[in-house]
């Protein structure tokens, strides 16, 4: 099954973007925007590392899962590190995760604290 419109129109919608603006970003008609958000129209292969590209996503979860649903957790840490499978390894993963949630910690003692 192909998620690519649905997908789509959560990820235009979460950025805060109108169709025209993001038909600018991605160099595409307004109205191919909303054909393919529609169902109307398919996507090029071109097209959707594009639109992939643009929202940080791998083409895999913007075409094959159904990232609107909560059951499936988009992960924005998990699509960076897959998106850069190449270059990372496990233990650089594993470092940046620490520093991240070792940061959360402080803020959220500092919040506690106001």
């Amino acid at each position: 099954m192909n998620f690519f419109s649905k997908n789509l129109e959560y990820l235009r919608k979460q950025k805060g973007l109108s169709r025209a603006e993001l038909s600018k970003k991605l160099n595409v008609n307004q109205s191919t925007i909303s054909r393919w958000e529609n169902g109307d129209m398919g996507v090029t292969v071109d097209n959707a590392y594009d639109v992939a590209n643009f929202f940080n996503i791998s083409i895999s979860d913007l075409t094959g899962k159904d990232i609107t649903n909560s059951k499936n957790s988009f992960d924005e840490l998990e699509l960076l590190f897959d998106k850069n499978k190449d270059i990372l390894t496990d233990e650089d993963k594993e470092y940046m995760k620490f520093i991240i949630e070792k940061r959360k910690r402080e803020i959220d003692k500092q919040l506690g604290d106001e």
